[in-house]
């Protein structure tokens, strides 16, 4: 049954045996309002070079193999790229960016991200965000990020036994990190909790390595805030902590 209320999304989320079981569910849910009338408003209005298109106007469920040793969590999909296309990071600049940089360092097959049947696959990494549906103006409410967190939670608990480093595209999913690896590890942040900030890492026993990264966003790429060189060291550091160089 879909998820209607933040307690659905709880329940639904931690009766997930697998992930296959959790995207579905992920795909179903409706608990947030706002998001939902945005999503489908998104897909509805469309923009004009996709106006031929389906919108999936759902939320994104997370992309990447199960037994993943590198974990990306970025912030919410984009309204025309992944809810256009039902994969996050597929369809969109920022997608553009990413794939490109996974695929330089061996951790895709191929470096374009345009349609979720384009046959692209991720090697040894996981990728998800934070909150599922596509936000008004890349902003989610307080409670939407809390909603939403149950299947951040799960996802990340399905991995552990593989999961050895996250990478945090922005300060909004470093900040969602926190309260993910207390739900799924047990261990509170540090105090003061680390600031985010490109190329920061915070190591700590028994969780994954912590990587910080500004966002692939047009706003960092296009300005130069965040080049291809920068975003190859953070990836090259990942594969070294995870033992994949």
């Amino acid at each position: 049954m879909p998820s209607r209320t933040p307690e659905d999304v709880a329940q639904h989320a931690a009766a997930a045996p697998d992930l296959p079981v959790l995207d579905a569910g992920v795909a179903d849910c409706f608990a947030c309002p706002r998001l939902v009338a945005w999503r489908e408003e998104a897909a509805r209005v469309k923009r004009a070079s996709f106006r031929d298109q389906t919108y999936w106007a759902r939320p994104i469920p997370g992309f990447g193999p199960g037994d993943a040793s590198i974990a990306i969590l970025g912030l919410a999909p984009a309204a025309h790229g992944g809810n256009r296309t039902g994969r996050i990071f597929t369809g969109d600049r920022s997608g553009d960016v990413l794939f490109a940089a996974l695929h330089r360092a061996g951790l895709a097959n191929q470096p374009t991200s345009v349609a979720a049947d384009d046959g692209l696959a991720v090697r040894h990494t996981r990728i998800f965000a934070a909150v599922r549906c596509a936000p008004p103006d890349n902003k989610p409410l307080p409670v939407e990020r809390d909603t939403c967190a149950p299947w951040l939670h799960r996802e990340l608990n399905l991995i552990r036994p593989t999961l050895r480093v996250v990478i945090a595209l922005g300060a909004f999913a470093w900040a969602a990190w926190w309260p993910a690896m207390t739900a799924v590890y047990g261990l509170r942040p540090p105090v003061p909790r680390p600031a985010f900030g490109h190329g920061a890492q915070v190591s700590q026993p028994g969780v994954p390595e912590l990587l910080g990264c500004y966002h692939v966003s047009q706003q960092n790429t296009f300005t130069g805030r965040l080049t291809p060189a920068m975003l190859d060291d953070v990836l090259g550091r990942a594969k070294d902590l995870a033992g994949l160089a």
